[in-house]
């Protein structure tokens, strides 16, 4: 199966999994929640509208949308998505995704301090200092990786049996991984407890306060960019979870959606059963998923010796 069948519906279904998060914290209000296609209706009609823009805002504010779904879109070409290989592929690509994810970041920052609105400024330096703890994980973990394989692309880490042989090399402390990477992608995607995704209070917020005043097919641009994105990191959790290769595409494909559907069910689950973080606790609980990565690294590379 060529990687441009994969990549097409991989980002086709990236507005559907969000919906499975809506149904599961429905589920435990004892609500019917929405359709499983609302997110698809929801930038169905913001397509539809046309964007206001404040005459305090440059090109900045308009370019910061298309940057970060751009950068969202091209880090998928990147990733072995089922295990199947990826669009593009070379040597170092690990890097350059990182760098691409923090592009797209530092242009929707720059495009909320655009604004000269002091609630978006706020959300922006929260943006700005969580993810560099995020960044710091990830970079560890790609290390372990590395020293393991000997290899710095995606595709070494991800494409077929290779997660099943980080597993048989890495052993037990691979879980620690696995759960560092489960902090990353809530705390990237402003999920709960680091950021609430439904809340309406600015004082509160990370990223949503950042587009307050982004509209139309601006706003669904960072909606999209947004799905993108945590289907990202949502694919490589569930890699690490699911790391065998069932020998056909397809099987692959399903066990991969199975997978994505348990991952979202979780992020759901948390949302439902945890409430958000004081924000002075929220350095702290994302400093867990480093410190996880790097007991991982350290005791790994002790028994690889």
């Amino acid at each position: 199966m060529t990687p441009i069948i994969i990549f097409i519906p991989a980002i086709l279904s990236a507005p559907f999994f969000p919906a499975i998060i809506l149904k599961v914290k429905a589920f435990f209000g004892g609500k019917k929640g929405p359709p499983l296609l609302i997110q698809y209706y929801t930038l169905a009609k913001l397509f539809k509208k046309g964007s206001v823009y404040s005459t305090s805002t440059t090109y900045i504010f308009k370019l910061g949308p298309m940057v970060s779904l751009s950068a969202a879109l091209t880090a998928l070409m990147f990733l072995p998505i089922s295990g199947a290989a990826p669009l593009f592929s070379f040597k170092g690509d690990v890097l350059f995704v990182l760098y691409l994810l923090g592009l797209g970041r530092f242009f929707t920052i720059a495009a909320a301090l655009d604004t000269a609105s002091p609630f978006e400024g706020m959300g922006a330096a929260r943006e700005a200092y969580f993810p560099i703890i995020c960044e710091a994980t990830t970079f560890m973990i790609f290390i372990l990786f590395y020293r393991l394989t000997g290899e710095l692309t995606l595709a070494s880490f991800f494409y077929g049996n290779h997660p099943l042989e980080l597993w048989r090399v890495a052993g037990a402390p691979l879980a620690f991984v696995v759960t560092a990477f489960f902090i990353v992608l809530l705390t990237e995607n402003a999920r709960v407890p680091v950021d609430d995704p439904a809340t309406h209070l600015e004082l509160t917020m990370i990223h949503e306060v950042m587009v307050l005043d982004h509209s139309g097919p601006d706003f669904g641009f960072i909606e999209m960019g947004s799905f993108c994105k945590l289907f990202f990191y949502a694919a490589i959790v569930s890699r690490l979870v699911f790391p065998f290769d069932l020998g056909h595409p397809a099987m692959n494909l399903a066990a991969f959606s199975l997978i994505m559907l348990l991952i979202y069910a979780a992020v759901g689950v948390i949302e439902s059963v945890m409430a958000r973080y004081r924000m002075d606790r929220v350095p702290k609980f994302v400093l867990t998923s480093f410190a996880l990565a790097f007991v991982a690294t350290i005791i790994t590379l002790e028994f690889v010796k």
